[in-house]
């Protein structure tokens, strides 16, 4: 099949044919390096790493970009609040968003630049659309002229009538619905000369200027959260489009992590920030959790629903794990058709999760029935589709060798007289006392699997087999 995604911009389903043949060229929107990263603000750094693996088993050379804004009137604000610099704040909290996204495992971006390093490029492009026409210089500050632009609103159809950008006013502005490009320096903030004096960008301009000078006037895919759709996107649009630029060809957007129905944020105050949650599970588990949903639905929080997650995970672990004890090394095999028709279907990972299940319950059945040879192949499939997702269990990034501390070995001791026990329960007939024994294990978390060589038992990354 061929690789099929999801377009906001013209609301229907297209192929995927990149612009230059063999390469995808992508544009992320990156966080406001504001605060503590929550999971709804790494959802997106999630969903679009499993995009960029599954383009990148397509064959596909990537050019990832992800951008920083580290200016911001949020930025400012709460810097003074703190009585700390702006700049101090932005890179503090940048070095947090770096650390969520490494330890859940998401690629590094081809290129992260930030907006105070691309005021050149802002300026050219403010320069562009005031000479074509489509925007005007007042008081310091720079406008984009929405009504020069008949194609205002096609992504988030919006009607020109019904806009509100959500900023200020702005002094000089000759309409309300114009949005700000350039703004005039305050006294007190940061700002940078300009040809229309000193000042600082408008949060939209930054990522068309940023777009265009590392990945061209045109370019594949423009991804972000489905908040972003307007003003943010459907500005972006205007601007270079207007500028003369081609611009995104695909835009795809992700839905919300939401909790009791409301976008996840810090002014309802129903956050869960990343290492706050990285207490509850481990990183990998929440990792399957915020990407085991499709990226455009909503993903609702509940301790129950990452716990559940978190369990579904380690089943899938448990066999991996099982069949290496039993065969050893497990080569990484070939996803299945099912598995890559789910994927190119604008990236179908519940149904790709399906699949998964399906081969670890076949694996298991075969792994309880002696057939190794069948269970290892079928576990390679399974590390096949677990990497496209970035979950495999014996990928570096998760693998940690056997646990052998005295923990480890006592828990193993306590849990093997518990089988033991359960072994001569059901060798004399007593199913009580056998199921009860299974029963208490489970509630402990323990996984039991029976074998033709005996029970063995699962515990998160720890595993053992009965005497």
């Amino acid at each position: 099949m061929t690789l099929r995604l999801f377009d906001t911009e013209r609301r229907t389903m297209r192929d995927f044919a990149p612009l230059v043949p063999g390469r995808a060229s992508v544009y992320l929107c990156g966080a406001t390096v504001q605060g503590e990263p929550h999971i709804g603000h790494v959802r997106s750094g999630v969903a679009f790493d499993v995009l960029r693996r599954w383009l990148q088993a397509h064959d596909y050379d990537v050019y990832f970009i992800r951008n920083v804004t580290d200016i911001d009137d949020k930025i400012l604000n709460k810097a003074a609040e703190a009585g700390r610099p702006w700049w101090e704040w932005a890179a503090t909290y940048e070095r947090a968003f770096d650390r969520a996204y490494e330890a859940l495992g998401v690629q590094p971006p081809s290129a992260e630049p930030r907006a105070t390093g691309h005021i050149t490029q802002m300026a050219d492009l403010m320069r562009r659309l005031i000479d074509r026409g489509h925007a005007y210089a007042s008081e310091g500050n720079v406008y984009f002229d929405v009504q020069s632009y008949p194609d205002y609103g096609k992504l988030s159809g919006h009607k020109l009538d019904d806009v509100h950008q959500g900023e200020s006013a702005g002094a000089g502005k000759r309409d309300p619905r114009d949005f700000t490009l350039w703004k005039a320096a305050k006294p007190g903030e940061p700002s940078w000369p300009s040809p229309w004096g000193p000042g600082r960008p408008g949060w939209h301009l930054e990522c068309s200027a940023m777009a265009e000078f590392y990945l061209g006037s045109e370019f594949d895919i423009h991804c972000g959260g489905m908040d972003l759709v307007f003003p943010h996107h459907e500005n972006e649009i205007a601007q270079s489009k207007a500028a003369g630029d081609g611009f995104a060809q695909y835009w795809l957007h992700n839905g919300w992590v939401t909790m009791g129905g409301e976008k996840m944020s810090k002014s309802l105050g129903n956050v869960l920030s990343v290492p706050n949650v990285l207490k509850k599970v481990r990183a990998v588990e929440l990792r399957f959790y915020l990407g085991s949903a499709h990226y455009g639905s909503m993903l609702e929080y509940s301790d129950k629903a990452l716990y559940d997650a978190a369990a579904s995970y380690q089943r899938i672990e448990a066999f991996i794990h099982r069949v290496a004890e039993r065969a050893g090394e497990i080569p990484v095999g070939k996803w299945t058709d099912a598995f890559a028709e789910a994927m190119d279907d604008n990236l179908a990972v519940p149904r790709a999760l399906a699949e998964v299940h399906r081969v670890v319950h076949e694996g298991n059945k075969a792994l309880e029935g002696g057939a190794v040879d069948t269970a290892r192949e079928l576990a390679g499939q399974v590390r096949a589709m677990l990497n496209i997702l970035g979950v495999c269990p014996y990928d570096p990034k998760w693998y940690a060798p056997e646990d052998t501390s005295a923990a480890t070995e006592a828990l193993d001791v306590l849990v093997r007289a518990e089988l033991d026990r359960r072994q001569q329960a059901r060798a004399d007939k007593d199913w009580g006392t056998a199921d009860a024994v299974r029963d208490r294990l489970a509630a402990a978390g323990v996984e039991v699997t029976d074998t033709p060589q005996g029970p063995e038992w699962s515990l998160g990354g720890a595993r053992g087999k009965a005497n």
